[in-house]
């Protein structure tokens, strides 16, 4: 067994406000997708979009905030949340889900690229590149939390996690991390300058983050006051599942189209 190690999530406290871990990593996945967003434009000599992406991310960053909170309180706990209404406000509480976090980016983003007559699939592709950067760093942020820890295990390398009673188990943010964070991200970095049509990266995203995630939710300890499908299919399974069947779908939609354009009319 490894000694988990404790670490202070608050980084610094400055008067009233305190500056956490979880909070940083958020900040850290944002300017990642920017200036990984920003280097595919250029690769593609495409400069002139740049004043896009600012506003992109601005609204990407805002429709991910409240669509990861609210798919939280309406996917996992909605009975709490009806109870105490003014708890769906309290974010430094914790509790932030990654499939709202996703619809709210893509339809702030949709919202974005209809106004301005962008091509809604050809952003989704660039920007499903860095994701999982942010999406692996905010796993380091649950592990540092000491939450979202793995079921009961004998492993060598089984921890005991302050919020989860004496049981040594698995340190199922650190999976995440290196699967959701490191491996997706390699992938869709090689897969970056593919000349595909419109949608198949997202599509690609979408299939290779739900089996990830998958698989690794059975190491994961459930949710607790969450019912599991036929007795042992998680709440986060059961979104992973929809999302490779919306993958490949979008997959078979999109075959035999033109090479992606960024504008819809050009």
């Amino acid at each position: 067994m490894i000694s988990y190690p404790h670490i202070d999530p608050v980084i610094v406290h400055i008067g009233p406000l305190a500056i956490r871990w979880y909070g940083l990593m958020y900040l850290l996945g944002f300017l990642a997708a920017y200036f990984l967003t920003k280097y595919q434009l250029r690769e593609r000599g495409l400069r002139e979009l740049e004043t896009h992406l600012d506003n992109i991310i601005f609204w990407g960053a805002l429709g991910l905030i409240i669509g990861a909170r609210l798919g939280h309180v309406f996917f996992y706990f909605p009975g709490y949340y009806l109870k105490h209404p003014l708890e769906i406000f309290a974010l430094w509480h914790g509790g932030m889900s990654f499939h709202g976090g996703l619809l709210g980016v893509l339809i702030t983003g949709y919202i974005y690229a209809k106004k301005h007559g962008l091509n809604f699939w050809f952003w989704a592709d660039l920007f499903v590149v860095p994701a999982p950067i942010g999406l692996g760093l905010g796993r380091l942020g649950n592990f540092i939390n000491g939450e979202l820890y793995g079921r009961p295990t004998d492993v060598p390398w089984a921890m005991v996690f302050p919020k989860g009673g004496p049981i040594p188990r698995h340190p199922s943010q650190l999976y995440e991390a290196f699967g959701e964070g490191l491996v997706l991200f390699l992938l869709m970095w090689f897969l970056r300058k593919k000349n595909w049509p419109c949608g198949y990266k997202f599509a690609t995203f979408l299939v290779a983050y739900g089996v990830i995630r998958f698989f690794i939710e059975f190491f994961r300890e459930p949710d607790a006051g969450v019912p599991l499908l036929f007795g042992w299919m998680t709440r986060g399974q059961q979104f992973c599942f929809a999302m490779v069947v919306v993958g490949i779908a979008l997959f078979l939609i999109k075959k035999r189209k033109a090479p992606c354009q960024p504008y819809r009319y050009r």
